[in-house]
């Protein structure tokens, strides 16, 4: 599993983390710590029933994902259908998660960046609503921006639809 996010303090509460912040919750669940630095990204392994998992907060900024997921799936033996990759999306409602396997990008870079890097979109994705920027608010900027307050319990819950969707599902 790979939570899209960008790396360091400056980004960690933003909407552009909701990868980062899914599969932390996830690492929480399992026990597991991100303790490992491998192929451009922090990793942490723990077991759900008795299924491996790997956890992966790629370090190389979202727009460059790719790279890191694609080494990954090398090191790990992985074909692209194995990986779930968990993201922010502004067109889904804060709070909202929706799923889906293949398909376009929707104008995400990190999952564009994936797709190209592993020559398929044919990757199961999480995807995190956190709304739409407000009328003339640029969408990277919003993006990297933290959650409103208001959003904050919505975005609680969400993450808690990832855990539920991923490990609590196996």
């Amino acid at each position: 599993m790979v939570g899209l996010g960008n790396p360091g303090p400056k980004y960690a509460k933003t909407r552009h983390n909701a990868g980062f912040m899914a599969v932390d919750l996830i690492a929480q669940s399992l026990n597991a710590a991100f303790d490992r630095d491998m192929c451009s990204s922090l990793i942490a392994r723990g077991t759900a029933g008795n299924e491996d998992i790997v956890l992966a907060k790629p370090q190389t900024y979202m727009n460059l994902s790719g790279g890191a997921v694609a080494a990954l799936m090398r090191k790990f033996s992985l074909r692209p259908e194995d990986i779930t990759v968990i993201h922010d999306d502004i067109d889904i409602p804060p709070g909202k998660v929706k799923e889906k396997t293949g398909g376009g990008s929707g104008g995400h870079n990190g999952v564009s960046s994936i797709a190209e890097r592993l020559g398929t979109p044919e990757f199961r994705r999480i995807r995190i609503g956190v709304g739409r920027p407000s009328a003339g608010m640029d969408a990277a900027e919003y993006v990297l921006s933290p959650f409103e307050a208001d959003e904050k319990p919505l975005i609680a819950e969400a993450l808690q639809d990832c855990l539920r969707r991923t490990v609590q599902a196996g």
